[in-house]
């Protein structure tokens, strides 16, 4: 009898394991073709091409392999207003644009995605309410170690209970109550810039990255944290590496359930997370409620409260200090050093005390321009929660919308005379995104920029260094590869 069941066990074991591997096999090629297949038929039908995608890859191997063919091309010199090249940066949608017009679909891995610049679609995304257009699953899967389930990527309830606790502490006139504070911060830059000059008799070349970023960091901390917010400083350089290693989504590595793997680069990501984890946790529990100012209260206050999906209330704290950290400083910081090199920021302000004249054509003709120009995110990305239905199109459940910022922006029909032309379709500047996920802190950024230059161009004259390498790079922004470097010499 002890010698008959194993015989009989092991027959059951062996069918066992066939019906997981067949349920697994079935599972797989419905999620990596079936599936895809299904939703690029549906958009092939309503005159919607693409390139081929390949099984399991789609077209990444593709976008690399036109992307190397782009980096070994010669690039041509540029001038002031120095040059960002969609075709240099972009060269895959620059090909498949000609080749199948400003809609298309193209696959990364089994992810559809909808390439869109026509501004009558751009024009119907912006004008729709529903929240069945919202934000890609991918920004939680690939970049959650840094923007978790916070303001930038979550949907339905959860972000609508986000949307109005944060919101209202961005509007202008909560900006407007801080002003004191990012000129206090601004002057401890201009003071680090004169020491400088003082050494360098009158000039210094200075790499001015570190210092705009310093203040952007420094400012954030305070209005999170108040007199707290030097530990908030602290966190800034974790965040930033974080960045690094999560420059290049898994997606775009060409391997199949990369993050999971147990590289170096994955165990950095999970250290990091953990430690800004911990330290923003400690921040919170070391300090009564009211010894920080009104945002940090807010959302400290609302994780007791509302809508909080998947997260516990530790880590709803934690995300959304992330997204409010990410939104108000890199976002700046990158925005501020492309100004940094735009020519008319000398024309206009360089070497003179600015009047109230001078504000207003620095507003309009630099800082929108900029944006316009040297965006921070190159993309505006939705994701149809289910099919939804947009002017001629019907986007099927699951597609990513990615609305391609710099082909709009620079679009000679669109901008004939840059920003102070005005643009011919009001859909096509979108530098803050569009719709009702618009970025809520583009009041912050400007105003920063603002206060920034008012101050900075009335102690200094700027140039471009002869170190300065231009070369704009898209990693989670697009930023200068290299860092920018002045000629900063005191008026």
């Amino acid at each position: 009898m002890e010698e008959v069941l194993p015989e009989r066990i092991f027959p059951s074991l062996v069918a066992l394991f066939i019906v997981v591997w067949v349920i697994l096999f079935i599972w797989l090629f419905n999620v990596l073709y079936l599936e895809p297949n299904k939703i690029r038929l549906k958009l092939q039908r309503q005159g919607i091409k693409g390139p081929p995608p390949a099984f399991v890859m789609g077209n990444i191997h593709e976008m690399k392999r036109i992307m190397s063919m782009a980096a070994d091309a010669p690039r041509s010199e540029t001038h002031l207003p120095l040059g960002f090249s969609t075709s240099t940066t972009f060269p895959y949608f620059t090909q498949w644009t000609k080749r199948y017009g400003g809609t298309f679909t193209f696959a990364l891995g089994n992810a559809q995605v909808l390439h869109v610049t026509d501004t009558k679609l751009v024009k119907e995304i912006n004008l729709s309410k529903t929240l069945d257009l919202g934000k890609p699953s991918y920004l939680q899967e690939d970049r959650g170690p840094l923007l978790g389930k916070g303001l930038i990527t979550s949907n339905g309830a959860v972000w609508l209970h986000q949307r109005k606790t944060i919101a209202p502490q961005l509007f202008m006139d909560k900006v407007k109550g801080n002003l004191n504070i990012m000129v206090e911060f601004v002057s401890d830059l201009v003071n680090s810039w004169l020491g400088l000059i003082e050494l360098g008799r009158g000039s210094a070349d200075i790499r001015v990255d570190d210092y705009i970023r310093s203040f952007t960091s420094t400012l954030i901390s305070k209005m999170m944290f108040g007199s707290h917010y030097s530990k908030g400083v602290e966190l800034f350089p974790k965040c930033r590496a974080l960045m690094k290693d999560l420059q290049t989504p898994t997606i775009l590595k060409g391997i199949p359930f990369f993050r999971y793997l147990p590289t170096k680069e994955n165990q950095d990501v999970r250290r990091l997370e953990k430690e800004i984890y911990a330290s923003l946790i400690d921040i919170v529990k070391e300090h009564p409620e009211t010894a920080f100012d009104k945002m940090a209260q807010i959302i400290i206050e609302s994780a007791k409260t509302g809508e909080l999906g998947t997260s516990t209330p530790d880590q709803y704290i934690v995300d959304n200090y992330k997204d409010v950290y990410l939104a108000g400083f890199e976002v700046t910081v990158v925005a501020t050093l492309w100004a940094c090199l735009y020519a008319e920021v000398l024309e206009v302000c360089g070497g003179h005390v600015l009047d109230t004249n001078m504000l207003g054509k620095m507003k309009l003709m630099v800082i929108q321009e900029v944006l316009r120009l040297y965006l921070g995110v190159a993309f505006v990305s939705r994701q149809a929660l289910k099919d939804v239905k947009l002017g001629d199109i019907l986007v099927p459940k699951g597609v990513n919308i990615w609305i391609w910022i710099p082909v709009l922006h620079q679009d000679p029909e669109l901008f004939a005379n840059g920003i102070s032309g005005a643009c011919k379709s009001p859909n096509a500047y979108i530098p803050f995104g569009i719709g009702t996920q618009m970025c809520l802190g583009q009041n912050l950024a400007i105003t920063e920029m603002k206060i920034l230059f008012t101050i900075i161009l009335s102690h200094f004259s700027l140039s471009l260094s002869p170190n300065y390498n231009h070369s704009p790079r898209l990693n989670l922004l697009l930023e200068p590869e290299y860092g920018v470097n002045l000629i900063i010499i005191k008026i």
